[in-house]
């Protein structure tokens, strides 16, 4: 059984497994990871970073879509 974990992503409370990476978590979410910008816990998290972010209970994040386009 796995435990779940509560979270904030763009103002409203989600779950997801525990010890899930932030890359799984935006797919979950049905965000493509290719196309957004994270905030984690206030503080713009640089993809570089992303495969080995385990998102934990409590964490805030706001995602925010590229939009291209002129």
């Amino acid at each position: 059984m796995f435990s779940q974990i509560n979270l904030q992503v763009n103002g409203e409370i989600r779950n997801c497994a525990a010890k899930t990476l932030l890359p799984e978590l935006l797919q979950q979410l049905g965000f493509n990871p290719r196309l957004v910008a994270v905030e984690y816990n206030g503080e713009i998290l640089h993809r570089q970073f992303w495969e080995s972010t385990q998102v934990q209970e409590g964490d805030r994040l706001e995602v925010v879509t590229i939009v291209g386009g002129g």
